[in-house]
């Protein structure tokens, strides 16, 4: 079955860096479009970045452009995002993401960015 593993959340100052990665199994990794997300308190799931499936197209949310970056490493079957210049208002519980007939969803990792 599909499983997607999220990993590399903690707590940072702001200005620091993190690098999330998320782990896929149980599905032909390479075929598909992978998605960040993140959930911040009291509000909605929003989009943050996604990545073609052979990793030369990327997109990002314009709260993220030139601070985050996602890529991936096919034959790990692993999506990453790096974060870097982290501010507060990027604390929120970060999700990836795959469709497959319907989306899938691993279980999250808290980013909280404070000093």
């Amino acid at each position: 079955q599909v499983q997607l593993v999220e990993s590399g959340g903690g707590l940072v100052q702001p200005g620091g860096s993190l690098r999330l990665s998320c782990a896929a199994s149980g599905f032909t990794f390479s075929s598909y479009v992978m998605r960040w997300y993140r959930q911040a308190p009291g509000k909605e799931r929003e989009l943050v970045a996604f990545i073609s499936s052979g990793g030369a197209g990327t997109n990002y949310a314009d709260s993220v452009k030139g601070r985050f970056t996602v890529s991936r490493d096919n034959a790990k079957k692993t999506v990453y995002l790096q974060m870097n210049m982290l501010k507060p208002e990027d604390t929120a519980v970060y999700y990836c993401n795959v469709n497959i007939l319907h989306g899938y969803w691993g279980q999250g990792t808290q980013v909280t960015v404070s000093s």
